[in-house]
């Protein structure tokens, strides 16, 4: 029992270490954002809330910031809508070709990103559609549609395929069925992979930067941007912005969905 309880403590400090080694430059950027000067310091020797006046005050760091935000939620938008069919007709018909357009889904996603940025800027260039919005939502859906795929095929694995049976033999069609059972039960998986893509998208750069890096400035572009003039607190402020979005985007799936299982984890199934 000791050497159980010993083995328990030694397990936990080792864990409590390894979190505060990672959690080491979260919080040393943190801190450097309230720094009173522009001395890449920590801990600040003077607090101040100066650089997020600067970063919210500033047009070209919220027009940056609003475009990641936008980027993001109709990436999230595309991918979960090209998603959803592909899973449902899957898991409703059994097609083999959902598991082709399942396995094209996942190939951008396997694939560097620098070979999928080449990819979309000779894309574009052919299309003579270049350095618009649009084009990198486009890449975006694309490159993480297999989170989608992956969280709601995970939903649809779940649905008791009994509870269909019932709702059909008692003349339910297959758009009631779909709308009364299928979708609450898929729904939060669906929310899931888009969030998940969401958050890919705000703090994706090697793509954004080749496809529409020239024409303008997502906020990942714009931290990398400003390296080249000088250090500024003011992107450590964007880098916080990305942390606080990421911890609230998976606490709601966490909250919404069933992160461990989305995850992989065994244990969830």
């Amino acid at each position: 029992m000791n050497n159980a309880r010993a083995a328990g403590i030694a397990r936990n400090i080792f864990l409590f270490l390894f979190a505060a080694f990672l959690s080491m430059p979260l919080i040393i950027v943190t801190g450097v954002s309230f720094n009173a000067t522009r001395r890449m310091t920590f801990p600040p020797q003077q607090w101040s809330l100066h650089w997020y006046a600067d970063f919210f005050g500033d047009p070209g760091w919220m027009g940056s910031l609003e475009l990641s935000l936008f980027v993001g939620l109709a990436s999230a938008l595309l991918a979960a809508s090209a998603a959803l069919p592909i899973c449902y007709f899957g898991w409703k018909y059994m097609m083999r070709l959902t598991s082709v357009l399942t396995g094209l889904g996942s190939l951008p996603f396997m694939l560097p990103p620098i070979v999928l940025s080449v990819v979309f800027l000779v894309f574009w260039s052919l299309l003579g559609h270049v350095g618009q919005v649009e084009d990198l939502v486009i890449a975006h859906g694309i490159v993480f549609m297999q989170l989608p795929i992956a969280a709601m095929g995970l939903g649809f694995k779940s649905i008791d395929r009994a509870l269909i049976e019932a709702a059909e033999t008692l003349g339910a069609r297959d758009e009631d069925v779909f709308r009364t059972i299928v979708l609450p039960i898929v729904l939060p998986y669906i929310i899931s992979g888009a969030l998940f893509v969401f958050l890919l998208s705000l703090n994706e750069y090697i793509i954004a930067q080749m496809v529409v890096g020239f024409a303008m400035e997502t906020l990942p572009i714009k931290i990398f941007n400003s390296l080249r003039v000088g250090f500024s607190p003011s992107m450590c402020v964007g880098a916080v912005l990305f942390m606080l979005v990421g911890l609230v985007g998976y606490s709601l799936i966490a909250w919404i969905g069933d992160l461990p299982k989305l995850l992989g984890s065994e244990s969830a199934k």
